[in-house]
């Protein structure tokens, strides 16, 4: 977007998205390097304007005003403009004007308004989110368009959705006015397909677990539906650190992610301790097992030395693996320095990646007052199931499941998503001020606006409302979201607010404010198509055995050592047949690590149930 597109804001507030929140992310760090803003300030103009916390106009907006920063923008050739004024949210007939006006003297212009992207209180993250959303709007109505017509020419007839962030689906057209919604759409698909096959076993609570080549990424699914936030970081000058990067504030599938995947390399730092990521391989040229020039150690070369993978069999032979290069690059980068064998560095690298993991998922699940040892694990991705035996171990999860298709679970929760759309917006209230008629109106209106996005998809349907706001006690920095139905939403009352934020509030704190006022800042209605109806599967306890007559040496890290390790082909073992570890479970997609302490089941549906041994 640097010299092709600019900001309109209000007077006094032009350098909002430079100046942040002011708060330090790193407390101690004097050279802080923070994200660049999308706009460059000589990019930023400014309007005489002004509207209140409560929505009134204070200042008039000057139409004339207005038309000259328009002449300037065009002037400059700008193709695309983000109009963000303070309090919009409440009131956005300021924003709308300067729309018009760009309509009526720059039809060409792309024009993003907050008040229609991210209509919420807070202007930093309201500001950067119609900034990103103004940044890659061009780029993707061009990039949508030469999509549907190549499509078209292709012969495909049938209309063309795009996942979005929230983990539902959107139109072509609703996905070319908010490209900002599909920001994280991969990984969300991830959610959705674990969220399924926790559906298909009648599972409640599920920590799904999704480990590519780069990035883990870590989501709890409670009663089938993965949990969601309103704001979410990009574009991290430090990889990973909460509160490096720049906010965006849209619907979004609440998802943990560390630098933790199979390109992950691996370093001792000047405090003589082992580092895994977030700098990564990438798959040119890789790890060094793959012979294409890499040199540094990845985290697949440690899994390799540790026996988890078959140098002959990768990625079903079509990659030869090198486990002397991987030897190689352990001892000059960790195992030199720290005076290790190789198996020693591998095992320490390993298990430096999966307390890491371990780690993010116990603040995680903290963070929302859960406990992972009421759990079961979904795992996917290329590396999940190599690793993600060891991790329940570490978690005290007793159940994990790796189901069909592993290495490619984000797809599949693309095709079973339902079409959906979160409409949200920032009305302050104390529930001492609760105001009936308000609320009702403003639900009905958030309800009207999500339907209507999602009838652009599916017009025949039924409709799914889902209801949150979001509450906190008066002089709180930060609220939390409280889910009600719909006939409480319908039918609002103070009284029955109070104690779903106080029941809600308790279980994430540990108790309540006694006599402190409680305020809501933020509504929120997700419109959803129903679920697809998902059949319950029937399990078996693994009466039968599989036939074991090949094994291979596993490092295991109970015993500090090597162990003969059963070695199947997942295809090979038939329904109900139970695998006993230490054993390594292949497919050309990935390979399954049935650590020693856990037996493995195929189930019916040809999921792997891995069970702790004796259950």
């Amino acid at each position: 977007m640097r010299g092709r597109g600019s900001g309109v804001t209000t007077e006094g507030f032009r350098d909002v998205i430079e100046m942040r929140t002011e708060s330090r992310f790193e407390q101690y760090d004097l050279n802080l390097t923070l994200p660049e803003p999308l706009l460059a300030r000589q990019m930023r103009f400014t309007v005489s304007e002004r509207i209140n916390a409560r929505g009134e106009v204070m200042v008039e907006l000057d139409r004339a005003e207005v038309e000259a920063v328009v002449d300037r923008i065009g002037k400059a050739g700008f193709e695309s403009v983000a109009v963000g004024l303070i309090h919009s949210y409440l009131n956005p007939v300021h924003e709308q004007m300067i729309r018009d006006v760009l309509a009526e003297r720059l039809p060409d212009v792309s024009v993003s308004i907050s008040s229609e992207v991210s209509p919420q209180m807070r202007e930093y993250e309201r500001f950067n989110t119609v900034v990103a959303n103004a940044y890659i709007k061009p780029l993707m109505a061009s990039y949508l368009g030469r999509l549907e017509e190549r499509l078209r020419g292709e012969g495909v007839g049938c209309r063309i959705f795009l996942m979005h962030s929230g983990g539902g689906i959107i139109s072509i057209a609703n996905a070319a006015d908010f490209p900002v919604r599909l920001v994280e759409s991969g990984p969300a698909g991830g959610a959705v397909f674990a969220a399924h096959i926790a559906a298909r076993y009648g599972l409640d609570k599920v920590l799904s677990f999704d480990m590519g080549g780069t990035t883990a990424k870590i989501c709890l699914i409670k009663n089938q539906t993965p949990k969601t936030s309103r704001v979410f970081e990009v574009a991290r000058t430090y990889r990973f650190k909460k509160g490096s990067g720049m906010p965006i504030s849209i619907p979004v599938i609440d998802m943990v992610e560390i630098g933790a995947g199979g390109g992950s390399l691996a370093h001792v730092d000047a405090m003589r301790q082992i580092r895994v990521g977030p700098e990564s391989a990438g798959s040119e040229p890789g790890p060094a097992c793959y012979g294409r020039g890499g040199e540094r150690p990845a985290v697949t070369d440690a899994d390799l030395v540790l026996g988890k993978l078959d140098p002959g069999n990768f990625a079903g032979g079509s990659i030869p693996l090198s486990p002397e290069k991987s030897r190689t690059a352990l001892t000059a980068h960790v195992g030199g320095t720290l005076e290790m064998e190789p198996v020693e560095a591998a095992f320490g690298v390993a298990e430096v990646v999966d307390e890491n993991m371990a780690n993010a998922a116990r603040v995680h699940a903290v963070e929302n007052g859960e406990d992972l040892s009421e759990y079961t694990m979904i795992a996917f991705g290329g590396a999940a199931p190599l690793h993600a035996g060891r991790l329940c171990e570490k978690l005290g999860v007793e159940r994990l499941i790796v189901p069909p298709g592993a290495g490619v679970g984000s797809a599949i929760g693309f095709l079973r998503a339902p079409f959906s759309f979160e409409a949200n917006r920032s009305v302050y209230m104390k529930l001492s001020d609760f105001d009936v008629d308000r609320i009702s109106k403003l639900l009905r209106e958030l309800k009207d606006e999500a339907t209507g996005f999602v009838r652009t998809c599916d017009e025949v349907s039924p409709i799914l409302a889902e209801f949150k706001v979001y509450m906190r006690y008066s002089g709180q920095g930060w609220e939390i979201p409280i889910s009600l139905t719909e006939e409480q939403a319908m039918a609002p009352d103070a009284a029955t607010f109070l104690a779903r934020f106080e029941e809600d509030y308790a279980k994430l704190f540990g108790r309540t404010v006694a006599g402190m006022d409680v305020e809501i800042t933020v509504w929120s209605v997700n419109a959803t198509t129903p679920p697809e109806e998902v059949a319950r599967s029937v399990t078996t306890d693994g009466a039968a055995s599989a036939r074991l007559d090949q094994t291979r040496q596993l490092f295991d890290p109970a015993s500090g050592g090597f162990v003969d390790a059963n070695v199947v082909a997942r295809a090979g073992v038939g329904e109900g047949q139970r695998v006993p570890g230490p054993a390594a479970m292949t497919e050309d997609e990935t390979t399954i690590i049935i650590p020693a302490s856990r037996d493995a089941i195929r189930q019916p549906d040809g999921c792997i149930d891995i069970i702790t041994k004796g259950a």
